[in-house]
């Protein structure tokens, strides 16, 4: 698995290329809201980097696949831990939870693999849930 430098663009995007293949595939409404909200100038990453960290990413966990077949069924809690440790700027974990949070609700459906994300997110980041309204 790749490791990124602490605070980089790259740690920052891949957390969101996680979440946007959390559910097995990428839609287009996820993409124009990561369009819609700078993600790109958010994060400090050049134009065209979340095809590319999502690449990345399904390439990392295609070497260590197991016998389930889905990629996702392959990041464990550790793996989440190791990504979010990347992250521990404060101004930062806001921006990459704020986008992973708009990511999941574009396509108005949450899946599982999103929810354990954003949980592992605000988990390892010491942040509290949200309560539902």
């Amino acid at each position: 698995m790749r490791s990124y430098p602490r605070n980089s663009p790259e740690a920052a995007g891949r957390i969101v290329a996680l979440v946007l293949m959390a559910d097995g595939y990428v839609c287009r409404t996820e993409i124009e809201v990561l369009e819609r909200l700078g993600v790109h100038q958010r994060l400090g990453l050049p134009a065209g980097a979340i095809p590319r960290l999502v690449q990345d990413l399904c390439e990392d966990l295609m070497s260590g696949l197991c016998a389930t077949g889905s990629l996702i069924d392959g990041v464990d809690d550790a793996m989440l831990a190791s990504f979010m440790a990347e992250v521990d700027s404060p101004v930062l974990r806001a921006e990459v939870l704020e986008i992973a949070e708009a990511v999941c609700a574009a396509d108005r459906h949450l899946a599982d693999a999103e929810v354990t994300v954003i949980a592992a997110a605000r988990r390892h980041w010491g942040l509290v849930e949200r309560q539902a309204a």
